[in-house]
């Protein structure tokens, strides 16, 4: 019974999750409907054409099987292509996990909900690079 609540629910709703990889920042927003995903309003297959970055982008929906009943719509800026990947990954599984509380577990379980913390260092003060430092000289 409460499947199907929950579809109700879900068909009322737009659900959002926000995901963040290195400089990239996602808005994902997904709602029941048609098996549509958009990224920056292109098809996700035109966004993200290296194999690796889409099946990254798309994975939280295979995992939940899913893939055929959501449409989703992903803004995304900053950072390169396969952050902007990474950022979409963790902005879907947040919002899957909105979508529905008993799909959290499972999605922490496999990483989905992890935020990946590397960045680009900041460049320190004094210094040429954020850990290139000028050459040392004895005499």
């Amino acid at each position: 019974m409460s499947s199907s609540g929950s579809s109700i629910n879900a068909a009322a709703k737009q659900f959002y999750g926000t995901g963040r990889r290195r400089e990239a920042v996602a808005r994902v927003y997904i709602k029941a409907g048609a098996a549509r995903f958009t990224v920056n309003g292109r098809p996700v297959d035109d966004y993200f054409r290296n194999v690796a970055w889409h099946t990254a982008a798309t994975e939280p929906l295979k995992f939940t099987q899913m893939h055929d009943q959501l449409e989703v719509k992903a803004q995304v800026k900053g950072g390169g292509v396969g952050g902007q990947a990474g950022a979409v990954r963790m902005g879907l599984s947040r919002a899957l996990a909105r979508l529905n509380p008993e799909l959290r577990p499972s999605l922490r379980k496999n990483g989905f909900l992890t935020r990946d913390p590397r960045m680009k260092e900041r460049k320190k003060y004094g210094q040429k690079g954020a850990r290139r430092r000028f050459q040392y000289s004895k005499r």
